[in-house]
């Protein structure tokens, strides 16, 4: 039996500065700011109990904060460059609310905004399925990938192509993908981990991580310009209907 009691913290990182689209987690997205889909997600899954933002730009404080999310803290610039990892950002977060409020959350789900279309359900499979496993350190969603890293190469100085993975296998990249091992892609789409996962193993994941296996139809994830373009088609269209996903932005 699943624990309500569990305090969840919906943790959203969004960083002020973007280079591939500038200002992309306040840039309007169909209706609404990138963001705001997000918040709405977290506000919307059962097993959420608090959803905030760590953000270094007031601006996105701002509009968080009328979605209905909370930015009690602006992320210092030292935890908010191109090349800054996930770690010390939620280090950090984690730590000054638990300094400054003595709140500290038992599980925290990681909602980047560059999944504006996530399913709600997701959301709350992750948590349980922690919960309910509690000797585990994490839940990633993952899915099969497009293409199977067995079949990969890397090109050696000396030109010549190798095999990305040394496997058992006689020439993997030349079998039927049906006879290759099942691998899968993590999407982050949706992660959880136990707080202590974070603060005392010092890593995201920890070293037994759960999967939550999801459709690769169901990952969409904008890094581009394209990307922005065809997720919005997706809602202008109506082949995605936020309602089916299990959220309203307000």
């Amino acid at each position: 039996m699943v624990n309500t009691m569990s305090e969840v913290l919906a943790l959203i990182p969004a960083r002020g500065g973007s280079k591939s689209i500038p200002r992309k987690n306040i840039r309007p997205f169909y209706r609404h700011p990138l963001i705001a889909y997000s918040i709405a997600a977290a506000k919307a899954a059962e097993t959420v109990t608090r959803v905030v933002v760590s953000t270094d730009d007031e601006e996105i404080a701002a509009v968080s904060c009328k979605y209905g999310a909370e930015a009690p803290f602006i992320r210092p610039a030292e935890h908010a460059g191109d090349q800054t990892p996930d770690l010390p950002v939620f280090e950090h977060a984690l730590r000054w609310l638990e300094e400054h409020e003595g709140y500290r959350p038992d599980i925290v789900v990681q909602l980047r905004p560059t999944s504006p279309l996530r399913r709600v359900a997701h959301i709350d499979q992750a948590v349980r399925r922690l919960i309910e496993t509690p000797s585990a350190d994490s839940v990633r969603t993952v899915c099969v990938p497009f293409q199977n890293p067995f079949k990969m190469w890397r090109i050696g100085p000396d030109g010549f192509m190798r095999p990305l993975l040394e496997t058992e296998f006689k020439e993997p990249y030349n079998m039927p993908r049906q006879a290759l091992p099942e691998v899968y892609w993590q999407t982050g789409y949706v992660d959880a981990a136990w707080t202590d996962t974070i603060l005392k193993k010092k890593s995201m994941t920890g070293d037994r991580i759960l999967p939550l296996v999801i459709d690769p139809s169901e990952w969409i994830d904008i890094d581009s310009p394209d990307d922005w373009r065809r997720a919005e088609r997706l809602l202008e269209n109506g082949e995605i209907n936020l309602a089916d996903l299990g959220f309203e932005v307000r």
